[in-house]
Formats: structure tokens, C-alpha cells, sequence
């Protein structure tokens, strides 16, 4: 049992770590019309900025979540935080598209390893009745670089440049990494693994890609070949796991776990339905209603303040409180918050999106502690790595099915079309059958999530 000092610093390590990611993330989405005036990039290459991260951290998180649990979580959370600082000082120093495309790789990279070990140590550290406390401070963490990040990524890109943006990350990433060279003792592996899956991760990328790629270029005919690419390799990876002795991802982890299926499939869905808004809230206040990336920033605030005040209390209460029913309850809010934005014009008073974006902070809210909460306590220990990695995955992954989502849509109304007066028609429109889209899909979330089972059925958790 680690000692409460230990464990105080543990968490605020992990804490700021965690910070990093969708502080920079969120900022990017008001900075991007400068990012895209300096380079000359149109709707989709924009999108590439941010889903250049996120392809890369989904592919990654499940590989690197099997290897923290071989090796050490410590060690590869050190790792990580050295890439993620490296890719924000090589953003910064960008010349061209491709440049700052190639530099969010690197954080993709960084990014992935600190969200497939922070999780995994945490629920590591703390026992059952702490434990959701605990996740809860650490989304709490993530939801105030959400919240941070457009209010402070307005003010640095309107008055300092957007590689300001990547900048800020340099000396916080320092920090972690002296404070968890120096004040944390544990490493955290577990002892008598076995050795590492290369087939099977070569198998799980080629699958990932081929289907979150795919996605991006729908509906083309080359969108359509990456997406049968993808299936397959998914099969040969099922195939290839079934008969491993020590497989990269252990399928018995879904077998006969209806808590563990549907809680990731939701999160999954929750993070599609709500990633995007802030890029497509951020081209809509900029450009259809000519606002200033501050004053933009300052109004996409609103939704992740309100998940940050909300999130730990939601993750306090998933430790008393089944699951189950908090999380459907904060999907069906997103949900309703989603068909409030579809309503969005040119002339929609600034109310009535503050009103939404907070309805939306609060179904998000109220979602992602329960449902994280629900599948740490649906593994057995020796899981918790690999556990953890599905949680970061099906984040990642669902916020690139949000950005291919909003992407594909873009490509069909608008096409290659830089950006300027003449298309700002075809971008509102953009913008509402993205939202129409993303409401059908939210739908689909809440039966998923209210399908999961309990993890509480004597208070207590589910037999693992």
C-alpha cells in the first residue's frame, strides 16, 4: 500500500501530465485559421492537424499500454512526457503543413504513452473506495486543459502567434519529469509477463489505420478500399490473437464482460459526438460570424468548464452510485445538447450557444468518470494495463471517428476549397449535418451505455 504522501504526489504528476494533451488540443481548434492563413491550408488539411495526433495515439495506446505493463509504467510514462515536449517544441518551430503534421506525430507519440501508463497507475495505487475519487481528479485535470485551452490558445494566438500555443507545453513537461524522477519510487510492472506480440501489433496498426484512414477519405473509392483493408487485417488480428499464448491484447478480456464490451463502446461513441465541436464551433465564430480567436476561445470555454466542475463529483459518485445510471444520464444530456446546436445560424444570439456548449460540457461531465470508473473495476489487476490503454483507445478513437466525421462532410459540401466569404454558406451547412450526424450517433450511445450491466450490484464491484 503506497503511503498517502506518495500517493498525493503520484496524483498531481499524473495530473499535470494528463493536463498537457487536451490543453494543447483544445487550443489548437482556435488557433487553426491562423495555422491555416500561415500555411495556405484548406477545411481538410486543418483537420489533419488535429487528426494527425489522434490517428497516431490511437494506433499506439493498446501496444504501448502492453509494454508499460512488461517494463515498467513509470518508465514509458517518463518516455512519454520526453516525446510529447520534443513534438510541442518541434510544432512551434514549424515551417509548412507538413512540418507541423509531422511534429503532432511525435506528440501522438508522447501522447499515447502518458494515457496508456497514468490511468493504469493510478488505479494501481488507490484501492476500490478511492479509486473513482481519484479518476475523477485526474479527468477533472483533463477537462481544465479543455478549459484553458481555447481561452488561453485565443489570447496567445491573437497577441503572441499560435507556436506560442506549443511552447507553453516546454517547461511543463520539464517539471513533470523532474518531479517524477525525483519524488516517485514505484515502477509499477508486472512480474512473470511474457514477451511482446509484434505480430499482433503489426496486425492491430495495419487495422486501425486502414479503418480510421479509410474513414477520413469517405465516401471515395480509395476510402472504401482502406476501410475493407482495415476489416481484414481485423480478422487476421482476431485470428492471430485467439491462438498467441501471450497476446497483445488478451480477447478474453471481452468474453462473457458485458460491462467491459459496452462501457468502451460508449465511450467510444461520447468522445465521437463531442470532439469535434470545438473545431467546428471554432470555424463557425470565426469565420461565419467574423469573431476574434480570443473572443472565440473565450465562448468555447464555457463547455469544458462545465465539465471540469462536474466530472469529480460524478467519479464520487460512481463509487456508491452504479455507474451505469450516471453515465446514460450524461449521455442523454449530450445527446439533447447536440440537437440544440443543429439549430445554429448565422443569426443564433450567442446565448443560445453558450446555453448548449454548457449542456454539452455537462452530459460529458457526467459521462466519462462513471464509465472510466465502470471499466478499471470490470478487469482483474493484472489487466489494469492493458484496461487502461482501452480507455485512452477508445478515446483516441473516438475523437477520430469525430474529426474523420466532420471531415468527410467537409469534403463532400466544400471540397478543396480554401476558406473565404464565398463558402461560408457551404461551411454553416457543413457545420449542421455534422451536428445532425453526430445526434443520430449519441442516440446509439445511450442504449449502449445503458446495456453495459451493473458493477454495483451489492455495492460492490463485479467479480473479476
Amino acid at each position: 500500500m503506497a503511503h498517502p504522501v506518495e500517493k498525493r504526489i503520484l496524483l498531481i504528476v499524473t495530473s499535470l501530465a494528463s493536463f498537457l494533451v487536451p490543453y494543447t488540443v483544445s487550443s489548437i481548434a482556435v488557433a487553426l485559421p491562423a495555422i491555416g492563413a500561415d500555411f495556405n491550408l484548406d477545411a481538410v488539411s486543418m483537420g489533419w492537424v488535429t487528426s494527425a495526433y489522434l490517428l497516431t495515439a490511437a494506433v499506439c495506446i493498446i501496444p504501448f499500454g502492453k509494454l508499460a505493463d512488461m517494463y515498467g509504467r513509470k518508465r514509458l510514462f517518463i518516455l512519454g512526457n520526453i516525446l510529447f515536449t520534443a513534438g510541442s517544441l518541434l510544432a512551434a518551430l514549424s515551417w509548412a503543413g507538413y512540418a507541423i503534421i509531422a511534429a503532432r506525430i511525435v506528440q501522438g507519440l508522447g501522447g499515447s504513452l502518458v494515457f496508456a501508463t497514468s490511468i493504469a497507475i493510478v488505479t494501481a495505487v488507490f484501492p476500490p473506495g478511492e479509486r473513482g475519487r481519484a479518476i475523477g481528479i485526474i479527468t477533472a485535470t483533463v477537462y481544465a486543459g479543455l478549459s484553458l485551452g481555447p481561452f488561453l490558445g485565443g489570447i496567445i494566438t491573437q497577441h503572441f502567434g499560435w507556436p506560442g500555443i506549443f511552447l507553453v507545453n516546454v517547461p511543463i513537461g520539464i517539471l513533470v519529469l523532474i518531479a517524477t524522477l525525483v519524488s516517485i519510487p514505484g515502477e509499477w510492472a508486472e512480474p512473470g509477463s511474457h514477451g511482446f506480440d509484434l505480430v499482433g501489433a503489426v496486425l492491430y496498426c495495419l487495422m486501425l489505420v486502414g479503418a480510421l484512414y479509410g474513414l477520413t477519405l469517405l465516401p471515395t473509392p480509395g476510402g472504401i478500399l482502406w476501410m475493407v483493408a482495415g476489416a481484414v487485417f481485423l480478422y487476421g488480428f482476431v485470428r492471430w490473437e485467439r491462438r498467441r499464448p501471450s497476446p497483445m491484447l488478451d480477447l478474453s478480456l471481452f468474453r462473457n464482460n458485458p460491462t467491459f464490451i459496452f462501457s468502451n463502446i460508449a465511450a467510444m461513441i461520447n468522445y465521437s459526438v463531442v470532439f469535434a465541436v470545438g473545431f467546428l464551433m471554432s470555424l463557425y465564430l470565426q469565420y461565419n460570424r467574423g469573431l476574434d480567436p480570443q473572443t472565440a476561445g473565450v465562448i468555447l470555454v464555457t463547455m469544458p468548464v462545465v465539465q471540469m466542475v462536474v466530472s469529480p463529483l460524478a467519479g464520487h459518485l460512481s463509487d456508491s452510485i452504479e455507474p451505469r445510471i450516471i453515465a446514460t444520464a450524461g449521455m442523454a444530456c449530450t445527446t439533447a445538447g447536440l440537437g440544440l446546436m443543429i439549430l445554429v445560424s448565422q443569426a443564433t444570439p450567442v446565448v443560445f450557444i453558450i446555453a448548449g456548449l454548457m449542456i454539452l460540457g455537462l452530459g460529458y461531465g457526467l459521462f466519462s468518470s462513471p464509465n472510466t470508473n465502470a471499466i478499471m473495476s470490470a478487469v482483474a489487476v493484472h489487466h489494469l494495463g492493458v484496461a487502461s490503454a482501452m480507455v485512452s483507445t477508445m478515446r483516441a478513437v473516438g475523437q477520430m471517428v469525430s474529426m474523420a466525421i466532420a471531415m468527410m462532410v467537409f469534403s463532400i459540401i466544400l471540397g478543396s476549397r480554401p476558406i473565404s466569404p464565398p463558402v461560408y454558406p457551404e461551411l454553416q451547412l457543413s457545420v449542421t449535418v455534422t451536428f445532425s450526424l453526430f445526434l443520430l450517433l449519441g442516440l446509439v450511445g445511450i442504449w449502449a451505455s445503458y446495456s453495459r450491466g451493473s458493477i454495483h450490484p451489492d455495492h460492490g464491484e463485479v467479480d473479476t
